[in-house]
């Protein structure tokens, strides 16, 4: 069984890793689109590339079990960058199949304690994009310049935002906001945290010059699993969940951040 299993990881990871948009290659300059998201608003690429945005697209479909994990982490990416305020766009892009009530449910199911980027399903245009870009595997990330050029046919594998700030052109460095007001966050809290992968017990924060008024600790899902009044620069805590990758929510008196840890 554990034979099995393994040759299936290794044949899931080399799929993801052909997955892009077979249709341009980069340097390309992609057709444009308007598409309208779940709730009701458009979007259309050439509008923000003409406005100097650099665009991430990421294509997904409900059911795929890779997309629900990286899901998470592309909407952290969305939240730290200003939610489409700043220099950055980001949009979910379903590959067709899904309508907006199943896209919504898979947000709010796998999308994670962040705020979630746009999402466009089926009933918002999705599958022309998807047809238009050549995708046929799941999840495809990629990246468009203001030139209205293909910058990245596919960003993999995704390990956290890091992942999508390495495909920052060099001497880009687009500002980190504060989503609700748009502007440049100067008071996001800094922390530590030790160990980052363990068995749960005996987790440190350290605050960078600030302090801690609560903790608190999400599953991948966007579920609570533990929360703790702290007022402090200095917090400890132990975990009792399953083995998996948590997010750790540090709140001031005046803002939050959010880092991963992984319990084993």
């Amino acid at each position: 069984m554990k034979k099995y299993t393994s040759l299936a990881l290794v044949l899931i990871t080399t799929l993801m890793s052909f997955a892009q948009t077979n249709n341009y290659n980069v340097g390309d300059v992609v057709d444009d689109f308007t598409v309208t998201d779940v709730y009701g608003v458009q979007h259309n690429l050439y509008e923000y590339a003409d406005d100097g945005k650099y665009i991430y697209l990421d294509f997904f479909f409900d059911t795929c079990g890779i997309c629900q994990q990286t899901i998470p982490i592309f909407n952290e990416f969305f939240d730290k960058y200003g939610c489409n305020q700043g220099d950055l766009i980001m949009i979910s892009m379903n590959n067709g199949t899904d309508s907006d009530a199943e896209v919504l449910a898979f947000e709010n199911t796998f999308g994670g304690p962040f705020n979630h980027a746009p999402a466009i399903s089926a009933d918002g245009g999705a599958g022309a994009v998807k047809d238009n870009f050549g995708v046929n595997g799941y999840p495809t990330i990629c990246m468009i310049g203001p030139d209205r050029t293909l910058i990245a046919s596919q960003i993999w594998p995704v390990e956290d935002i890091t992942t999508f700030e390495a495909t920052f052109p060099g001497g880009f460095e687009p500002d980190i906001l504060v989503c609700s007001l748009g502007i440049t966050d100067l008071t996001t809290p800094s922390f530590s945290i030790f160990p980052s992968v363990s068995n749960g017990q005996n987790i440190t924060i350290v605050m960078n010059n600030q302090v801690a008024k609560s903790v608190k600790v999400y599953d991948i899902t966007g579920r609570e699993v533990y929360s703790k009044n702290a007022n402090s620069s200095d917090v400890k805590f132990s975990l009792n969940v399953s083995s998996g990758a948590y997010f750790v929510k540090v709140y001031t008196e005046s803002n939050s951040a959010i880092k991963k840890i992984i319990i084993k």
